[in-house]
């Protein structure tokens, strides 16, 4: 090959080169650590980053009704984990519409000014969950990562990444991360009546079979469980005043706001502090329409 044939040929190697980049994604941008508080885990062409969430939900603890009890207890924990004491990981599950999911994001309102910082992580993302600890590993904030409304199928393989960072892998979990997840499903799995058919008595003992030991060992991998219950009508109605009080509504006649309220969560077949937000939302944009 000749030196004027070899020059050509780099020539076409590096238009070649440009035309790929070209094709390639840009690079995700850096997390915005100075001013964002909370991120969610993206994938761009299989490349995950961080992307902050410049308007994320502001949801206050005096907001949250008729959950004292779980109030107190995911605080105390995000408050040790604030403060750089031993904290736990915490399963948020019972029934949906009562707060879990709410209460995880007032834990941001309340300690972000003091270093912490909230990570969404999709289900399907569970995968990176190594990618997404090696980020933060070292950094001065203090992270939970937050997976909301978690639930896998008895086939589904996903969960053993997050098994392996809540407790199962040689390296030692960081001490600025935490995972807060939230599940309808008290041990994340479906629970069949065929998974006690494998249960077996010994010496008066019950043990489990290995179906219900897998299941079992999911959750129990986090330190605190919090259970949620259903709202009773007394409940649900003080639900709704807070709401409609945080959106500024007054209510002239109180009886007739109350049976409709009712009424509302008849037709949704629940009684939830999500559906009580759904009507204070509804009632308020009903009021300020009738208003002349």
């Amino acid at each position: 090959m000749t030196q004027d044939q070899f020059a050509q040929l780099l020539r076409h190697a590096d238009q070649l080169l440009t035309r790929v980049e070209a094709l390639l994604p840009p690079t995700p941008p850096a997390p915005d650590w100075t001013h964002g508080r909370a991120f969610r885990w993206r994938k761009r062409a299989a490349r995950g980053y961080l992307e902050t969430i410049a308007n994320p939900h502001r949801i206050h603890l005096a907001d949250l009704r008729n959950i004292d009890r779980q109030k107190a207890l995911v605080d105390r924990n995000t408050r040790q984990f604030v403060q750089g004491l031993p904290a736990n990981n915490v399963l948020l599950s019972g029934s949906r519409g009562t707060g879990k999911s709410s209460l995880v994001k007032a834990m941001l309102t309340e300690y972000g000014e003091q270093g912490l910082r909230l990570i969404e992580i999709d289900k399907h993302d569970l995968i990176d969950l190594p990618e997404v600890i090696e980020l933060l590993q070292g950094r001065p904030e203090r992270f939970i990562l937050f997976c909301d409304d978690l639930s896998f199928e008895a086939d589904d393989p996903s969960y053993k990444p997050l098994k392996a960072a809540l407790d199962g892998s040689l390296a030692v979990p960081p001490d600025n991360i935490l995972i807060y997840a939230t599940s309808n499903r008290r041990h994340l799995l479906p629970e069949y009546f065929s998974d006690n058919q494998q249960t077996r008595h010994v010496d008066g003992e019950i043990h489990h079979g290995e179906a219900v030991e897998e299941k079992i060992s999911l959750s129990e991998r986090f330190g605190l469980w919090v259970s949620f219950y259903p709202f009773n009508q007394d409940a649900y109605l003080e639900v709704v005043s807070t709401w409609l009080n945080r959106l500024d509504v007054t209510v002239q006649d109180q009886e007739a706001m109350q049976a409709e309220a009712l009424r509302f969560a008849l037709g949704r077949g629940s009684r939830s502090g999500r559906v009580a937000w759904q009507f204070a939302r509804d009632w308020a944009g009903r009021s300020a329409l009738a208003d002349p």
